[in-house]
């Protein structure tokens, strides 16, 4: 410590020390992953009385309340890039990534004025192009990093919301499937419209958008007054990697005049590999896309994208120009991220993957991403190959769903089978796996865009899945 407390400073060799002790933990974290239990069972009595303590009047050694943090804190949570972590989306993240964040954090970053820190918002910039270069969308024309998905799809809609209603959402409609992620209607809500101005649209065999009955709900909108204006198109849900089809959404909304968002946080970066690039043909089309790099971009939380077709429509959606910014106005050539978004304090989020393309390369990131697919494939054969299984949705975009089958058992008991096999897997912590709801059925749910997931993983648990299957008491 330094000698006045009230500096809030530690000498540079404590930094130091400090500093090393960190990086090795991390480090170790990474080399010894697989070998960790990919979740933990815990109840709030377990960890609460762990955490709660009274506020800290005097200072006290970092190397103790580092290692409470080791134990209590980092080791006392599901490990999200665990290779055995197959639940929801997972985050792979990658090392460099993760180091790259001591930096940000270190010099304190910024990124959302230009005159205040013009290298971290060219790097944004940067980041931006490449990633449109990477999944496809020359075409759009501004972007922005925010949290992750469920703020990227925000900022979409509100951009949307005002080019087309201005001011006025009266009688306005969106259009999405009930496939389509939570954070939109959450979003929608925050945004001023109401509950029932977001109307759902039946889906196919293949989960994907209903085009006919698309066409019918606005047909029948209009008729009775009311304002469609926008179609909530899926690149990959995250229930089952599902793809809406986006060329005919493209066209039906140039013929209505409706903007067209499409939410790939989970599965627009899927066009890094053939199977993404021949499922989402027409995201390009889109008004507004939504990626998020802590998903198959392989980045640590937090990490989302809105890209924009049509330049300036995000600064007209979000510019404000208030008396205490006026010295740091936008300039001709100038970017300020705060008139792109919601935020005005905002930290530097690309320079982790602006920092993992410099390190690994686009080749890489396209190898990485077509493995996820394959590692799908592998787990939808090895699962057909057991006869124990029904493949509810085939694999796509590194998601299958499945059930397993055990003889004697109804539709009830077998659901309560696969929700008594999500209990005892995290119990067991060897693999994480959830449940999810298809065709009024309960589904488990494996998805692999971790590049790290080997066969003995798939093998193991599925092996797992099947033995506690059998062992259920589906009669409680």
């Amino acid at each position: 410590m330094t000698h006045d407390p009230a500096l809030l400073d530690l000498e540079p060799e404590d930094m130091r020390k400090l500093g090393y002790r960190m990086v090795d933990m991390v480090v170790d974290n990474w080399a010894n992953m697989s070998d960790k239990p990919a979740a933990v069972d815990m109840e709030v009595a377990d960890i609460r009385p762990r955490l709660r303590e009274p506020l800290p009047q005097k200072g006290g050694s970092w190397e103790t309340a580092l290692e409470k943090a080791r134990v209590d804190v980092f080791e006392s949570m599901g490990q999200i890039a665990h290779p055995r972590f197959l639940a929801f989306v997972p985050g792979p993240s990658n090392p460099v990534a993760a180091l790259a964040d001591i930096m940000t954090s270190g010099y304190n970053t910024a990124a959302s004025l230009w005159r205040e820190t013009p290298g971290p918002v060219e790097l944004e910039l940067t980041t931006l192009e490449w990633v449109k270069e990477l999944v496809g969308l020359q075409n759009h024309a501004d972007g922005a990093f925010t949290s992750g998905g469920s703020v990227a799809n925000m900022v979409g809609l509100a951009v949307g919301r005002d080019a087309k209603l201005g001011n006025d959402m009266t009688g306005a409609v969106i259009y999405c499937t009930d496939q389509t992620h939570s954070c939109v209607a959450r979003g929608l809500r925050i945004l001023g419209f109401a509950p029932d101005q977001l109307h759902a649209i039946g889906v196919d065999a293949e989960h994907s958008m209903d085009l006919e009955a698309l066409k019918a709900a606005i047909a029948a909108d209009r008729a009775k007054g009311l304002r469609p204006f926008c179609i909530v198109a899926n690149a990959g849900t995250t229930n089952t990697g599902s793809v809406d089809d986006l060329n005919a959404i493209a066209d039906l909304a140039a013929e209505q005049d409706l903007w067209v968002h499409v939410d790939g946080a989970y599965g627009g970066a899927g066009t890094l590999a053939e199977e993404g690039r021949r499922l989402m043909a027409g995201m390009e089309r889109a008004d507004s896309v939504v990626i998020d790099p802590h998903k198959w971009l392989f980045q640590p939380y937090e990490a989302g994208i809105c890209f924009v077709r049509e330049p300036g429509l995000m600064h007209h959606a979000f510019a404000s120009n208030p008396e205490y910014l006026q010295d740091v106005a936008q300039g001709e050539d100038e970017v300020n991220f705060s008139e792109r978004g919601i935020q005005l304090s905002r930290g530097l989020r690309a320079f982790k993957l602006w920092l993992s393309l410099k390190v690994f390369g686009a080749e890489a990131y396209r190898a990485a991403v077509e493995r996820g697919c394959q590692i799908a494939r592998d787990a939808e054969a090895m699962l057909r190959e057991s006869g124990r299984f029904e493949i509810v949705t085939p694999a796509k975009l590194a998601v299958v769903t499945f059930r397993l089958t055990r003889e004697g058992l109804d539709d009830e008991a077998t659901n309560r089978m696969h929700r008594i096999v999500v209990d005892k897997l995290l119990k067991d912590g060897f693999a994480f796996v959830t449940s999810t709801e298809l065709n009024g059925q309960t589904c488990l749910r494996f998805c692999t865009i971790n590049p790290r997931i080997t066969q003995a993983d798939l093998a193991g648990t599925i092996e797992r899945i099947v033995r506690f299957g059998d062992a259920a008491n589906v009669n409680v």
